[in-house]
């Protein structure tokens, strides 16, 4: 494998480098260096400060970072250091730093992870800077990092190489602060709401929550089947009967179906339950939640987003989904929205939809007009709105309106065409949940394989009595992108789901086109 890696040129002289330094008997790798400062804070505190007046102040400083910048200027060297997101410069000179040490930085690379301690100073120029005292070598970089003016511009590379992205590219050392940001703020507001966060199984005897198909797996030492989670719903509900009346996961989801830019693999969600709510209380309260977790994060809840003006300030706009689909195609009247014959002739149309897959082939109209609304009007939803009354076939989890027969109290949010949140009035009559669990058996029986188990656990749950209970989810990934301007889900993601390196790409992964059902929320 070193001998692959020598072939490069640049790097086999930096494993010589690495070798003298090993044999010149000092440490390769020291770790006796205690940082002090951060270039930050040093920025922050100091920004203001003259030249004269740090002169008289004389702040000493220890500080390191990896070495981005570098340049031999006869008897007087500079180097900008990384640490984190800051940079700062430092300055040496023979006098100061001394011929031997200075002369044993001439042969440092860019990327070395360097020590220097030094006094603070402003130079002509007026940059603030650090003038070298000791100069020490952390750590040699073997692998020279991508030319400066263009950084790291191939995606597939940023994705694979997530550490290089980190090194050069400040923006998406943003991106993911914020989101580090975007889960904190959530969970103090829902502390503050009276919720309590838990944590509940990834690995499932029995995979439910949401109608998606799951990862599947072997316990050898109780010797079972086991299924990653698709959904933490029916444990969080199991916490409701057990007298939990309000509570919250900020979790990860896995989820066995397409890749594109809005689906990975495993994807990060917060599920939140609270007893004697329903599902307007839900959508009154994730409202909320969103504009003051956008306010926090970016200062405001008015987002630029692709070109876009993206407007959380004001009240989400709720529709149906024959509502929504009149909005993009007024010339489809309610009658023909109600019609079987029109909805499978309008899917068959829509080629991204298959209206003979076993989830279709034999729907009611209420599930027909929810694949319509997917194929023709959800990526046309940018401004905040509920869709509302989904069809209880699509919803097995969700309670039965008592005034719109074959409709449930549920909702899903959409901004910028995707789906943000899941929500409903939970189903908490365990025999109405037993003849949907068993809908759904039998839906899996027949070859759907993003239908539901039946649980017969949870259903025994129910049996003790579960209070009337709202509960929705909040897809943190899809969140994070509209409050980081991002288009993509890998661009929020740290390690996203790729192939191995040097295997063939599917049509799906090069053009982001591949679809699965929506990742939001329960059901």
């Amino acid at each position: 494998m070193q001998e692959a890696h020598d072939a490069n040129p640049l790097i086999a002289e930096r494993r010589e480098k690495l070798a003298r330094l090993r044999a010149s008997g000092e440490p390769a790798f020291p770790n006796d260096f205690r940082r002090r400062d951060r270039a930050s804070d040093l920025l922050a505190r100091h920004a203001a400060r003259s030249r004269e007046e740090l002169d008289g102040l004389a702040i000493e400083v220890a500080l390191a970072g990896r070495m981005m910048l570098k340049r031999v200027q006869g008897k007087a060297s500079f180097a900008t250091l990384q640490d984190g997101a800051d940079r700062i410069q430092i300055w040496m000179n023979d006098d100061r730093l001394g011929p031997q040490a200075h002369e044993a930085f001439k042969h440092w690379d860019i990327g070395d992870i360097v020590a220097v301690e030094g006094r603070l100073f402003r130079t002509m120029k007026g940059e603030l800077s650090v003038r070298a005292a000791r100069l020490r070598l952390l750590c040699k970089s073997l692998r020279p990092l991508p030319e400066k003016f263009h950084g790291l511009a191939d995606q597939e590379t940023r994705y694979r190489q997530r550490y290089v992205d980190l090194i050069v590219n400040q923006d998406s050392r943003a991106t993911f602060v914020r989101r580090s940001r975007l889960t904190a703020v959530l969970r103090t507001l829902m502390n503050e709401a009276g919720f309590l966060e838990v944590e509940t199984p990834m690995m499932q005897p029995i995979p439910g929550g949401a109608v998606a198909r799951p990862f599947k797996t072997h316990h050898n030492a109780l010797e079972i089947d086991m299924y990653l989670r698709v959904a933490p719903e029916l444990y969080l509900k199991r916490l409701i009967v057990g007298g939990f009346d309000r509570v919250f996961e900020i979790n990860r989801n896995f989820r066995n179906e397409g890749i594109s830019t809005r689906h990975n693999p495993e994807f990060t969600m917060m599920e939140f339950y609270a007893a004697f709510t329903d599902y307007r209380w839900l959508m009154d309260f994730t409202e909320a939640l969103l504009r003051e977790t956008a306010q926090q994060v970016c200062g405001t809840s008015v987002l630029a987003y692709q070109g876009r003006t993206l407007d959380l300030s004001k009240p989400f706009a709720r529709m149906t989904i024959v509502e929504a689909i009149r909005s993009e195609r007024p010339d489809w009247d309610e009658a023909a929205l109600q019609d079987e014959a029109f909805l499978r002739a309008e899917l068959r149309t829509a080629s991204v939809v298959d209206a003979e897959s076993p989830a279709l082939r034999c729907a009611p109209v209420g599930v027909l007009q929810l694949a319509l609304f997917e194929a023709c009007a959800e990526s046309a939803m940018w401004h905040p709105v509920f869709i509302v009354d989904y069809p209880v076939e699509a919803s097995p989890l969700a309670r039965a309106s008592d005034t719109r027969a074959g409709t449930t109290e549920r909702f899903e949010l959409f901004i910028a065409g995707r789906e943000i949140a899941n929500g409903f009035s939970e189903l908490n009559d365990p025999e109405d949940q037993a003849r949907r669990f068993q809908a759904q058996a039998t839906a899996k029986a027949q070859g759907d394989e993003e239908a539901m188990f039946f649980d017969a656990d949870y259903i025994r749950a129910l049996e003790y009595g579960m209070p009337p209970t709202g509960g929705c989810g909040i897809g943190i990934d899809r969140f994070t992108m509209l409050l980081t301007d991002r288009a993509n889900i890998r661009d929020v993601i740290l390690f996203p789901a790729l192939r191995p390196e040097g295997t063939h790409k599917d049509r799906s992964e090069e053009t982001g086109q591949a679809e699965s059902r929506p990742e939001g929320g329960s059901a």
